[in-house]
């Protein structure tokens, strides 16, 4: 075997193996009937994205999973790929064209998209090679990309069956405006200022038609040109005699009504509320309602148009004009009141520009008429939300669900294949092709038209509104064989890979997107398959710092995961990643975390190290060792049946931290030491053989978690080549065990314990034999119980001799296990001790107190399960047992 370091190199290694499962096509997934599938598909990080800490905690997961699956020989797919993220991808493509001295308005669609798709092949799919770096077992042949041919085409053929189907709708309605990148947003794309921004309400007069005035307040007065109507509370005494007058708009001099709507709050600003349709989308609901005219007075690119009627604001930006306006109601002494509030006010993700509510003719689709199934497969646990808490969330924001606008005014996208041909709103088709638009065109008007006498919509769609097809369009769902025009629907049987791998199993996302995405993929599952996207969903949460704060870039406070990949190893990273991440929670991130994966990696290396270094004889397995290995033979399977049921319950932490104590305490600390020979002497065959299996076997287990390092020590393990690849050996599955083994050794290593408390109280060297005596309760056991032990208690707790004896050693240190109490000959503080017994029996008989009260309680005993209440009922037996050698102990101490 080649010289090996005395610590893990992680560096050395990780490149070696991921190569080598690339090469030998361990990713990669077929079609195979003599297996089940197990699919997984990455949630697409935007083509624009780098590797950060939110994306290395959700494919870490990803991976874990996937990798256990392909071990337990389904067969296994993670597809990955990427997003084309229209709004951000154009915002730095813009950017980069600004700095090269070209405008995108000088551009025409085509020319912008070339420069668009030469971005993207130079710097999109960065992040899918830095999962590389993090081990994920991706099939990276199958990588997609939501503006692929065949993708696009699945996303048009949906728009226009959604059309078909009356689900569509194109409307004049309020939406979310960004001003800058000029186009709608979805409500995601919105940041609010967590701790809020100053901000004022400006009091504002209005006269009477009729004589007087009123105050108002408003946030907004740069608006107050499109003012349409006043609105009071109709219950508000104070001004509900108002109701049916007119007041007159500052400046402009229009009349506009002063109605009754019971939006307005009585106890906010002055209780009367200026109504503008266009630039509230509050105000547009009650215009609405009664049935007020829209002036729409603010351009896309945030600057004041010629409906505002007041020339000198014209073409000026919406923030200017309030300074302008305020400082002109000074002047008139109409500002009454400029009072400072906190607002949230929210800004463009991309762009930092505040949103803008504005009144826009988009595309728009019907939500509550497709919703209806998404909602009720998430309540009768079809799909399964982890942790189950977010059910609720999902339930409110369905039961409550609004029509999605789906069109963007950018051209990085799908662009919406509505086809005008008047100037009418009206006068368009929606087709897949322009042939089959002007076809329709023909049918709809009795007229033949030519390519020249339509056009294309500019418009795109959102971004969701081509991933909520994600699971189905990677495997080409919506091709010609399969989907069929006639119904809109998908008929599996005729697409192989799809009726095979779909549905898929798990998804792993991050809540704030349940809604967006992951709500919007099962609507789509059942609408076009008749079948569930995936079985469960794992809700990942935020990666925060120590001070709470969502780790990023533009705080400064996130790592480069590369950088500590570099530092800790990819494996080190990703149990660092684990350690504090239970589902739906967030992760309070800590960089020790990684070191303290990086010091696991060197404990495995050394328990490796230390079997390698150990010379065999032939000789036969003596009893200690054969006890030891009994003893870890049932501990291994009742750790991985725990671990198995976090797996089936999503608490992949806890999985982790189940194998992480099984190596590290029982194995590493315990198991080792129990059968490693003394310093210089050999082991026998029949142990090394046991312990070298034992060790294989927490590799297997280990390996999803940390791929690396155990890949090299399987292969170091087994330099013949013997055995395949780790990452393709059999998952070990749950045996039987005798839990009797258990609580029997437990039992021994307490007595170890406490012969080491008696050392460190004295200061008595581990290499200093002591004597050992035992007192055997006759209520419990008898000297038998301990002979398969003795050796084993001789070898942990540095014992010399062993002496079973109803007289007890004096002076001497005691202490009660099981109701047997042991003594250890050394000099000892009367009175010290005497306040130690007496402790232990008062902590004693509390802890029987509680037991009693809960095997007194008949809710507990008619509901739990029998071996539990067994268990209770021990541990009153082992309590009652100790107080009365403690109490023997006391009595003794003190005559």
């Amino acid at each position: 075997m080649k010289e090996l370091s005395n610590t893990y190199q992680p560096t050395e290694i990780e490149d070696k193996w991921y190569e080598y499962w690339l090469e030998n096509g361990f990713f990669e997934a077929q079609v195979n009937p003599e297996k089940e599938s197990y699919t997984v598909v990455i949630p697409p990080p935007n083509v624009t994205g780098v590797l950060h800490m939110g994306h290395m905690l959700n494919n870490t997961i990803q991976d874990i999973l996937v990798r256990r699956a392909r071990m337990q020989g389904f067969e296994a797919l993670w597809v990955p790929g990427t997003d084309h993220a229209s709004i951000a991808t154009e915002a730095k493509v813009v950017r980069l064209l600004r700095e090269q001295g070209i405008k995108k308005s000088d551009l025409s669609r085509e020319e912008f998209l070339n420069h668009a798709y030469e971005w993207k092949d130079k710097y999109g799919g960065i992040i899918l090679e830095q999962l590389k770096k993090l081990g994920a077992s991706c099939d990276w042949n199958r990588t997609g990309f939501t503006m692929d041919e065949g993708y696009y085409k699945a996303v048009i053929r949906v728009f226009v069956d959604m059309y078909k189907k009356g689900y569509i709708y194109r409307s004049l309605r309020m939406v979310n405006w960004d001003c800058e990148a000029q186009t709608t947003i979805s409500n995601e794309e919105i940041i609010y200022k967590e701790e809020g921004e100053r901000a004022f309400l400006y009091h504002t007069k209005y006269e009477l038609e009729d004589g007087g005035t009123i105050t108002i307040a408003t946030q907004r007065p740069e608006t107050i040109m499109g003012d349409v109507a006043i609105a009071v509370n109709p219950t508000d005494e104070r001004f509900k005699h108002l109701i049916g007058k007119n007041a007159i708009v500052p400046f402009i001099g229009r009349k506009i009504p002063i109605i009754g709507d019971e939006y307005v709050e009585i106890d906010f600003g002055t209780g009367l509320l200026k109504v503008t349709p266009a630039h509230d989308p509050n105000d547009y609901e009650i215009g609405q309602r009664h049935n007020l005219p829209v002036i729409d007075t603010i351009n896309d690119d945030g600057t004041l148009n010629d409906k505002c009627e007041m020339p000198e604001m014209v073409g000026k930006d919406r923030f200017e004009v309030r300074k302008l306006i305020t400082k002109k109601l000074e002047e008139a002494g109409l500002l009454v009141e400029k009072e400072e509030v906190v607002s949230r006010i929210g800004r463009s993700e991309r762009t930092g520009s505040v949103v803008e509510p504005k009144l826009s003719l988009q595309w728009f689709i019907k939500m509550k008429e497709i919703s209806a199934t998404a909602l009720e497969v998430v309540e009768k646990d079809e799909i399964i939300l982890h942790p189950a808490k977010f059910k609720n969330t999902y339930r409110h924001w369905m039961e409550n669900v609004r029509d999605w606008c789906i069109s963007r005014q950018l051209w990085w996208g799908h662009q919406i294949p509505a086809y005008f041909y008047g100037d009418g709103d009206d006068d368009f088709v929606v087709a897949e092709t322009k042939e089959e638009a002007l076809q329709l065109i023909k049918e709809k008007t009795g007229k033949e038209v030519t390519e020249n006498d339509i056009r294309q919509d500019d418009d795109v769609l959102d971004t969701w509104a081509s991933s909520w097809l994600w699971p189905i369009a990677v495997f080409d769902g919506f091709n010609d064989e399969c989907f069929d025009k006639e119904t809109g629907k998908i008929d599996l049987s005729k697409n192989k890979e799809l009726d095979f791998f779909y549905p898929t199993q798990v998804l792993v996302t991050a809540p704030e997107i349940l809604f967006f995405w992951v709500a919007r993929m099962i609507i789509a599952g059942y609408e076009y398959t008749g079948k569930r996207p995936f079985k469960d969903v794992y809700l990942t949460g935020i990666v925060r710092d120590k001070q709470g704060r969502k780790m990023s870039k533009s705080l400064g406070n996130s790592p480069d995961p590369l950088d500590l990949i570099k530092q800790y190893g990819a494996d080190g990273v990703r149990v660092g990643m684990l350690f504090s991440s239970p589902a739906g929670n967030d992760l309070p991130f800590d960089e020790k975390l990684c070191f303290q994966g990086s010091k696991f990696s060197n404990k495995i290396w050394n328990a490796f190290l230390l079997l390698k270094s150990l010379e065999q004889t032939s000789d036969a397995i003596p009893q200690g060792n054969q006890v030891a290995i009994n003893w870890f033979e049932a501990k291994l399977n009742q750790s991985l049946t725990e671990i198995e049921n976090h797996y089936k319950e999503y608490r992949i932490s806890d999985a982790l931290l189940g194998v992480y104590k099984l190596i590290w305490d029982e194995f590493c600390s315990n198991y080792l030491e129990m059968i490693k020979p003394a310093y210089g002497s050999p082991i026998d065959k029949g142990t090394y053989n046991k312990t070298i299996e034992f060790f294989e076997t927490l590799m297997k287990i280990l390996h999803p978690f940390m791929p690396f390092i155990t890949e090299e020590l399987w292969h170091l393990l087994n330099e013949r080549g013997e055995k395949e690849a780790i990452i393709v050996a059999e998952y070990p599955k749950v045996k039987e065990f005798d839990a009797s083994i258990l609580e029997k050794t437990e039992q021994i290593f307490e007595i170890v314990s406490q012969v080491g408390k008696v050392r460190n109280a004295k200061s008595i060297p581990p290499k200093e034999k002591l004597d050992l005596f035992v007192k055997v309760a006759n209520t419990t056991s008898d000297s038998s119980f301990y002979d398969e032990y003795l050796s084993l208690i001789q070898k942990l707790a540095g014992v010399d001799k062993i002496n079973f004896t109803d007289e007890k050693p004096n002076p001497a240190m005691s202490f009660v296990v099981k109701g047997d109490e042991f003594s250890v000959p050394v000099q000892i503080n009367v009175e010290e001790e005497r306040q130690n017994l007496e402790k232990e029996i008062k902590y004693t008989k509390g802890f029987l107190v509680s037991v009693d009260k809960k095997l007194s309680n008949e809710r507990f005993v008619n509901n739990a399960k029998p071996d539990i209440i067994e268990k209770e009922r021990q541990k009153k037996a082992d309590a009652e047992a100790k107080i009365k050698a403690l109490e023997e102990a006391l009595l003794s101490l003190v005559n």
